[in-house]
């Protein structure tokens, strides 16, 4: 069986980000973009990921340039822009393909596994991968970081045992 342990990002860095890192956590992966209408987004998901991190919980952010040219910069401007305008303190990766066939292979076991729901239509798609590395649900770009289902969601897969 796949799950999220079998995949690896590189990081905001340039580092090896092997999603191994984050066994027995739930991660809330969502594709970024810095000039985008959902950017404020950013604040909702740092709030989230500030007040669950210690229950278990990662924020995993995904800068995308595939919508509309809306994550132009290089890495070191991207991790700029999320540390200095918006306190970013989650986990960030190098840009990524979201879609297609270019798309992150994370993101291509995402759509086969969830189908339509998990494959992004927009910047600030989001996938809820469980503390066994499945996934679990997918919410759209629209649906704030803080809305009630999203918490729901976050918060039942907290609570679930881990271990995959």
């Amino acid at each position: 069986m796949t799950s999220l342990y079998d995949f690896s990002f590189t990081s905001i860095d340039g580092e090896p980000l092997p999603m191994t890192g984050f066994r027995d956590r739930a991660v809330l992966v969502v594709n970024t973009a810095s000039r985008c209408g959902l950017t404020p987004q950013y604040d909702g998901l740092e709030a989230l990921y500030a007040k669950y991190r210690e229950q278990g919980l990662t924020v995993l952010g995904v800068p995308c340039n595939q919508f509309m040219g809306q994550e132009p910069g290089t890495e070191a401007e991207i991790k700029e822009f999320c540390e200095t305008r918006f306190k970013i303190d989650f986990p960030l990766t190098a840009k990524a393909d979201v879609k297609g066939a270019s798309a992150h292979p994370f993101y291509k076991w995402a759509l086969e596994t969830l189908g339509e729901a998990a494959d992004p239509a927009w910047n600030f798609h989001k996938l809820l991968v469980g503390r066994d590395g499945r996934l679990i649900a997918a919410f759209g770009p629209r649906t704030d970081p803080q809305a009630p289902e999203i918490v729901s969601a976050v918060e039942a897969a907290l609570a679930a045992p881990a271990g995959a």
